[in-house]
């Protein structure tokens, strides 16, 4: 059963209301707040990158209190050892006897803040792997389901600064969205300055709870995806390899199927966001660049000539046109 009009500018009331008081929260980071919402409505992981101070914490602490969800905090260190995020079993007496019963670790929750993931060791980091894609954790062999609604926001700073892991290709591949947090011009910092005092954390309204989350989550679903869109988006994610764009001979390794799934569920949850009944063209461009920036691999010549996979994904963009050629002209009057 589709989901009716009145449904979905119901979802929609509830979004903008959960926008505007993260944007009274965090100052100047109007995109940066849509962007994050988008991506919990989608289902997916966010990593946030940026220098210390900018906000990529707040932004998570607020948004756990505004949705009312359980959140837990891991703070990522060289000497964090997986154990130390999923759990592990714990000898204790028991009726029948000594028996290991698993205690979980802070990866239970329905909001995990992954604090400056790329300060732990690669092992540790991959711990999080089975948790993001199948949202359970397998630990001596028994599996454990995470709670629903499950999320994984991950700060992390530039890797060219000291102390840092760049995380494994496989565990970016399972981020939803990556997204730069910018610096605050003079205007945003007058205005933090005159608003907030240093040390004390500023007050959150709660908008939404887990279940209105969760049913908001489930009409995303229900938004409809034309074929000529999901073409679209088959077409973006192909261009990205060797021989299929001008822009992929930049690219030593393209997106991968994941991508184009995310791709699809991103720009559904942004089509809600807005209150529409279908996903557009302009909904997958909007999302294209968090979603694919980090899911390409360059050649070592174009980091070396200073090109950013940000700038590679802008001219893919440029290149590869909303609809193919050959689209049959029934499906492209379909979304005229």
């Amino acid at each position: 059963m589709a989901i009716s009009e009145k449904d979905i500018q119901k979802h929609a009331a509830d979004i903008a209301k959960l926008r505007d008081t993260l944007n009274g929260v965090l100052f100047g980071q109007e995109n940066l707040i849509e962007l994050t919402i988008t991506g919990l409505l989608a289902r997916g992981h966010i990593l946030l990158e940026g220098l210390p101070g900018l906000g990529k914490t707040e932004l998570v602490t607020s948004l756990s209190k505004a949705l009312q969800i359980e959140t837990k905090r891991i703070q990522f260190t060289p000497d964090l050892l997986p154990g130390d995020i999923t759990g592990n079993p714990v000898l204790q007496e028991t009726p029948k006897g000594r028996e290991f019963i698993f205690q979980p670790g802070p990866l239970f929750a329905n909001l995990v803040l992954a604090d400056e993931i790329n300060r732990a060791s690669p092992k540790t980091q991959s711990a999080l792997l089975e948790a993001m894609q199948e949202r359970r954790v397998t630990v001596l062999g028994e599996s454990h389901e995470l709670p629903v609604p499950f999320f994984v926001l991950a700060t992390q700073n530039p890797i060219e600064l000291e102390g840092t892991y760049p995380l494994p290709e496989a565990q970016l591949d399972r981020f939803l969205f990556k997204l730069e947090v910018q610096r605050n011009n003079a205007d945003t910092l007058e205005r933090i300055v005159n608003q907030r005092e240093l040390g004390i954390e500023p007050k959150v309204e709660a908008v939404m709870n887990a279940q209105t989350l969760t049913d908001i989550m489930k009409a995303v679903r229900e938004i409809y995806l034309p074929d000529v869109v999901a073409n679209y988006i088959a077409r973006l994610v192909d261009g990205t390899h060797s021989g299929q764009s001008e822009v992929a001979e930049r690219i030593r390794f393209g997106a991968s199927p994941r991508a184009a799934l995310s791709l699809a569920s991103a720009a559904k949850a942004r089509a809600l966001i807005q209150g529409r009944i279908n996903a557009s063209f302009e909904d997958v461009k909007a999302v294209a660049i968090p979603v694919l920036q980090h899911r390409i691999v360059l050649e070592y010549q174009t980091r070396i000539d200073g090109t950013t996979a940000r700038v590679v994904v802008e001219n893919l963009l440029s290149e590869i046109p909303t609809q193919d050629l050959d689209t049959p002209a029934s499906l492209k009057e379909a979304t005229a």
